[in-house]
């Protein structure tokens, strides 16, 4: 139930964004999603069509978010790395794991196109955001010439991912955070002895 001012629909999406973060969309059922909005059955169908359009919704909210959250800290003007280092140490809920990330192992989320949509083009978009980085890290000659922007950037992501799963495994974030040490560790091995430095 929300205690601050919120219009139905907000609530409906929000209700949904968070009960398909916890039980994926199986679990989320038009009922339970009513009943965490404290939305009757008329005010949700006068809204969506239906669980896929609140979902559709609700999915494309999480996606927007995830976005604005990795741009606040990766679209400073420092150097590459410690913007990299930043978004890889940012705090997070890491037990609870990555909403986007948690949607991709939804079986009827892949399934269907127009829920996929959403979340394979975040996780483009920060690939993409993040092999730009590198890139600007090579040209200004923080890192050494050679590396490969995408795969930097997909090892990037993957990490973070695959450090959700390894700190919900063991049930303590520590697993995550050894992941980001590791990574940094595997990215200040590839910065320059001198890197260059702009000039105004």
């Amino acid at each position: 139930m929300y205690t601050l001012p919120m219009s139905t629909p907000e609530r409906l999406i929000e209700s949904t964004r968070e009960l398909l973060w916890e039980r994926g969309y199986v679990g989320t059922s038009p009922k339970a999603i009513q009943q965490h909005a404290g939305a009757g059955q008329g005010s949700m169908y006068h809204h969506f069509t239906g669980k896929p359009d609140l979902a559709l919704a609700a999915i494309r909210r999480t996606a927007e978010q995830m976005r604005a959250t990795a741009e606040a800290v990766l679209g400073g003007t420092g150097p590459a790395y410690a913007r990299i280092e930043a978004y890889l140490l940012r705090e997070r809920d890491v037990l609870r794991g990555c909403p986007v990330g948690r949607l991709t192992m939804d079986p009827d989320v892949i399934a269907s196109d127009e829920l996929r949509a959403p979340v394979t083009g975040t996780l483009d978009w920060l690939r993409d955001r993040l092999a730009g980085i590198v890139e600007e890290g090579v040209a200004q000659g923080e890192f050494t010439a050679g590396l490969d922007s995408r795969e930097i950037a997909s090892a990037i992501v993957a990490t973070v991912q695959g450090g959700y799963v390894l700190a919900r495994s063991a049930g303590s974030p520590a697993a995550f955070d050894a992941a980001v040490r590791g990574l940094l560790a595997l990215l200040g091995a590839a910065r320059s002895a001198a890197p260059r430095t702009t000039t105004s």
